[in-house]
């Protein structure tokens, strides 16, 4: 039987936008952002305060109003907190409500964020630990996983505002700069040293936005870009826009109304292994019994699991449990060789020395099913030999 061909047909409808606002310190970004907040035409806006502070300040401008998302500056909880917003923003879209607005302030501070992780996570490591003992001012190489590892998860946060269903914003520093070519030196033309301007944030952060404002100091501002049939910019030539307001941009120039949806982005992802895991909370898990479960239920049919990613996902589980069941030491090392884990073994068995035998031995607490074992004839060993000592009158 082939496989059945799936499409759709398209909508035409105007998808909400992720709006860039980047530029000079004082141009109006963190201002517009609050303004906006004031428009009839919106549901409840969430503000994301990231290392700015301006958030309690700006509620005093006529009309503002917004909820301050309060997270305690982890990663981990700030992530929670946009997932919790993007939730709240799809049960408004579902029932018909005005837009949810969610503002991330700002894209900088994120990125900077998640930089300060890489560079310590890189002085962890044991040679780069090792060189800086010897020398502080030592520098250190980052390796290209730690920087994979900071961009996924800038790519976590922005995924979740590409699909919002609501308006998303994110503002971002942007100031002109030095061009530098792939050596690290100045670019120059005729004598003149080229400047360019750098959005400071990803790199990919102005690729990512449907929509890219640019504002600096006493100028009118520019939309650098916009991913849409209604707002045309020309290439090299951004638009000004004298009057600018994030409610005049979305709804007059862009075309949304309450009839748009979010942008139908699927996650790309290389194979379903990360998606299972995390979908069944197996970081999370502390309870063996489920763990076990689950490496059963990775093979169920119903998963559409490949049997490569299915042994992937057992292999994981096989981990949690393994950690599970060697728990860390006083000094936060659990057992890593099989010398560490035959020393925990006699230690559990000298502890458990003076307890009465069960009745019955515990079952197998490994997530795997044994074969039977195959039966097989016991071999015969050969005759001793004789090794009896000769009687001292022929030693002698």
């Amino acid at each position: 039987m082939g496989i059945k061909l799936k499409t759709r047909r398209p909508t035409g409808i105007v998808p909400w936008p992720l709006i860039l606002l980047e530029g000079e310190e004082g141009a109006g970004k963190t201002y517009s952002a609050a303004e906006f907040s004031a428009s009839q035409r919106i549901g409840q806006m969430y503000w994301v305060d990231l290392a700015e502070g301006s958030a309690d300040e700006y509620s005093a401008i006529p009309g503002a109003d917004y909820e301050i998302i309060d997270h305690d500056g982890t990663y981990r909880d700030i992530l929670e907190q946009i997932r919790a917003v993007h939730d709240e923003a799809r049960r408004a879209a579902a029932a018909g409500e005005p837009p949810v607005v969610l503002s991330v302030d700002s894209g900088t501070a994120l990125w900077r964020m998640l930089k300060t992780w890489t560079h310590e996570r890189a002085r962890r490591g044991n040679r780069n630990a090792k060189a800086l003992q010897e020398d502080p001012d030592a520098a250190i190489d980052v390796g290209m996983n730690l920087w994979n590892d900071a961009t996924e998860r800038w790519l976590d946060v922005i995924h979740l505002l590409q699909t919002f269903p609501g308006i998303a914003i994110i503002t971002a520093r942007g100031k002109q700069i030095t061009a530098i070519d792939d050596n690290g030196k100045p670019i120059q033309d005729r004598g003149r040293v080229l400047k360019e301007w750098k959005v400071q944030a990803q790199k990919d952060l102005a690729f990512d936005a449907s929509v890219w404002v640019r504002m600096c100091r006493g100028r009118a501002p520019q939309v650098i870009k916009a991913r849409s049939l209604q707002l045309r910019v020309e290439d090299g030539k951004p638009l000004p826009l004298p009057d600018f307001t994030i409610e005049d941009l979305v709804f007059n120039r862009l075309g949304c109304s309450v009839e748009s949806q979010p942008r139908q982005m699927p996650a790309l992802v290389g194979d379903r292994v990360q998606a299972w895991l995390d979908e069944n909370n197996v970081a999370e898990l502390r309870d063996v019994e489920r763990l076990r479960e689950l490496w059963w239920e990775a093979a169920g049919d119903d998963t559409g699991l490949t049997r490569a990613e299915v042994v992937s996902i057992r292999a994981a589980i096989e981990r949690k449990v393994t950690e599970l069941e060697n728990p860390p030491t006083d000094m936060g090392q659990g057992p890593v060789s099989d010398a560490d884990r035959l020393r925990a073994a006699v230690e559990r068995l000298a502890e458990d020395g003076d307890k009465e035998p069960e009745d019955e031995p515990d079952p197998d607490r490994r997530p795997v099913r044994k074969a039977p074992a195959k039966r097989t004839a016991a071999k015969r060993t050969p005759a001793a030999k004789r090794t009896a000592a000769k009687p001292a009158a022929a030693r002698s």
